[in-house]
């Protein structure tokens, strides 16, 4: 009798066992067949877009997804039209194990060769940001852990103006981006306790990014510096023709801004740096009366300001305010622009300057020499501050 109980509860156990493993052989089976059904079906349902999904992958192992050819388009609401606006060849979502080291679980979420394309008059950066909450369900449906690492791989941002005439499309390429701890889960005490990097190709120069902020806090806030090197100017014409009027045939382009973030107020800078710069060729031998003139006088404008000991156009303009609008002052960007030109170069490069601490410093200790000598900007400090 005891034999028989031995093997009918092994037989049980046996059965029970390879039933688990039946069913889970057909979850796997039919489970990306179902999250594709349903994450098609709500990405044709989108208000004001449509999408698509070729395939899903599920790996149970290690707790991730994998979306396969993806594609949303804006749709034009009269005419029914489809505009690109992002498209990647592989995103996946999965657990970070080595969060769960930190007693967390969280997820990781990384892309995989994405295309964010954003189209004048279509696609507008403000008014994707309003109208995409129901694609960020579907991604918060598909990944239910809170995201602490994204990363993206092999990315390009592009902006579109396909009624400017000639077309601009100017674009990052091969961008990468890589956020860590973004839900404090390794450090919960520093002020600013999650990195953010990013590197790209820009018409043959370099695109690089570093930042630290706090992803949690109920306030902006962040340390931020970009730098732009040695853009091809001459790959630019399609855009300063379109919005400039003018080619060049020669130069190169780099910009440089630092900024930072805290209770609500930032501050910082942007500096564009113009390298030998030649606009008028013999390239320019057939064009337009006018189209010459205006050439002419823009190379003349860049020969005036040119700083003949560094070849170089410059300037630098302090941006700071609050996070409800900008405060950009026109006259410091013209006087910085005459300063660089006749007294001094500015030199291509972060000035260190700007940091989560600037925020606790009273503009005055910031004023330009133009501020200082005709007190406006203490003047318009008063005037916008009933604004924000």
């Amino acid at each position: 009798m005891k034999k028989k109980s031995r093997k009918f509860r092994f037989a049980r156990v046996h059965k029970i066992f390879i039933i688990i493993i039946v069913v889970l052989v057909v979850l796997r089976i039919l489970l990306p067949y179902i999250l594709l059904k349903y994450c098609n079906k709500s990405l044709s349902e989108l208000k004001g877009y449509y999408g698509h999904i070729q395939d899903i992958d599920v790996s149970l192992y290690r707790g991730a997804y994998q979306i396969n050819d993806m594609y949303l388009n804006k749709v034009d609401a009269s005419t029914h039209k489809e505009t690109d606006f992002f498209k990647v060849n592989n995103i996946d979502l999965s657990v970070e194990w080595k969060a769960l080291f930190h007693g967390r679980l969280v997820g990781e979420l990384v892309f995989n060769s994405p295309k964010l394309i954003f189209t004048k008059d279509r696609t507008e950066i403000s008014d994707v940001k309003k109208d995409t909450n129901d694609f960020r369900k579907v991604l918060k449906d598909l990944m239910p852990l809170k995201v602490n690492r994204f990363e993206v791989n092999n990315g390009s941002i592009h902006y579109v103006d396909a009624g400017a005439t000639p077309k601009v499309d100017i674009s990052v390429e091969q961008a990468h981006v890589l956020a860590e701890n973004l839900k404090n889960v390794e450090d919960n005490k520093t002020e600013l306790p999650s990195p953010v990097t990013a590197t790209g190709n820009v018409y043959g120069g370099t695109l690089s990014l570093n930042m630290k902020m706090d992803a949690l806090a109920k306030k902006t806030r962040f340390d931020l510096n970009t730098e732009i090197k040695n853009a091809n100017l001459v790959s630019l014409n399609d855009f300063l023709k379109a919005y400039g009027g003018f080619d060049v045939n020669k130069g190169t382009f780099g910009l440089y801004t630092e900024f930072a973030a805290k209770n609500g107020k930032y501050k910082g800078y942007v500096k564009p740096v113009i390298k030998d710069l030649d606009v008028v060729g013999p390239e320019d031998r057939k064009d337009k009366f006018f189209q010459k003139v205006w050439e002419n006088i823009v190379g003349a404008a860049g020969e005036i300001l040119n700083n003949p000991k560094k070849n170089q156009i410059a300037t630098k303009i302090p941006i700071e305010g609050n996070l409800a609008g900008s405060n950009t002052d026109i006259i410091e960007m013209i006087w910085e622009l005459l300063r660089n030109a006749f007294i001094q170069a500015l030199m291509p490069s972060i000035d260190n300057q700007i940091n989560i601490n600037s925020l606790n410093t009273s503009s005055d200790d910031h004023k330009s020499l133009l501020q200082k000598i005709f007190g406006g900007g203490k003047d318009k400090d008063k005037k916008e501050k009933p604004k924000h």
